[in-house]
């Protein structure tokens, strides 16, 4: 668990983006994108996209960077 929280965390983090501001842009409740960010809940493959869509929204570099940390980031299981 926890590579697209690890990703979005640091894609947050580096773009100053708030969880809520994500949240309000997907239609969501902010809770989803913590759960997501402290690695509590795995995104699914569908939802990994509409966080790409929503980041585009607020700044198309974070949707790129998160899309690029969250394919070049090592499993988990070591």
């Amino acid at each position: 668990m926890g590579r697209a929280g690890k990703a979005l965390r640091k894609v947050l983090e580096t773009h100053g983006i708030s969880q809520n501001g994500l949240a309000v842009v997907m239609g969501i409740r902010a809770a989803n994108v913590n759960r997501w960010v402290n690695e509590v809940r795995d995104p699914g493959g569908e939802t990994i996209l509409e966080i790409r869509d929503g980041l585009q929204t607020i700044n198309p570099a974070a949707a790129e960077d998160f899309i690029r940390l969250y394919l070049t980031a090592p499993a988990d299981n070591q």
